[in-house]
């Protein structure tokens, strides 16, 4: 009988010091869970003609209705420079959470790539994060000749820094990918 009662108390033991354990092995918990993001707003502004606003919602997440793209303001103006802002909403929440600044606040586990496709531009990002590297929620965007194509931007969580600005090598978990139609007139 206290052989049972011995490993009884053993196995509660353990069970406990199981559940109380801390683990350190995780590197991708940061204290928090992953947010959601339902909007993505990049507004391109160049002192003289309307901000270019480009928009992606997707409000009900992955069920439900097919998210929304929008380009209002546009199109972009060949051989200018642009001010870029990205800006990260989950509008899930009223009143709707900012996640760009949790982004920037954690900016050595984030970073953002631009990459246009068939369209004559050239996106430069402009901030760091707090080891020096790059971030991308701001940047610059200069335009050439008149073209169209598209523009992905890419939010990738724990990435390899520095990456030389390169998605391929940079590794890390996708957050937001989402790709606009793009017009340089």
């Amino acid at each position: 009988m206290k052989t049972i009662k011995l490993l009884a108390v053993l196995f509660i033991s353990t069970l406990v010091f199981a559940a109380c354990s801390d683990d350190h092995d995780d590197d991708h918990d940061h204290g928090s869970d992953e947010e959601l993001i339902t909007t993505v707003i990049y507004t391109l502004t160049d002192g003289t003609n309307p901000d270019v606003v480009l928009t992606w919602e997707d409000t009900d997440g992955d069920t439900g209705n097919d998210p929304t793209f929008t380009v209002s303001g546009g199109p972009l103006t060949a051989k200018t420079t642009y001010t870029g802002t990205i800006q990260l909403l989950n509008e899930t929440e009223l009143p709707a959470e900012d996640i760009t600044v949790e982004v920037r606040a954690e900016g050595d586990e984030h970073e953002f790539f631009y990459i246009p496709n068939s369209v004559n531009l050239n996106v430069t990002k402009e901030d760091e994060d707090s080891n020096g590297n790059s971030l991308g929620i701001e940047t610059t965007v200069t335009t050439f000749a008149a073209s169209t194509g598209t523009l992905t931007v890419i939010l990738k969580h724990e990435p390899t820094k520095p990456n030389d600005d390169k998605v391929a090598v940079a590794g890390g978990s996708t957050d937001i990918e989402v790709t606009f139609d793009i017009t340089v007139q």
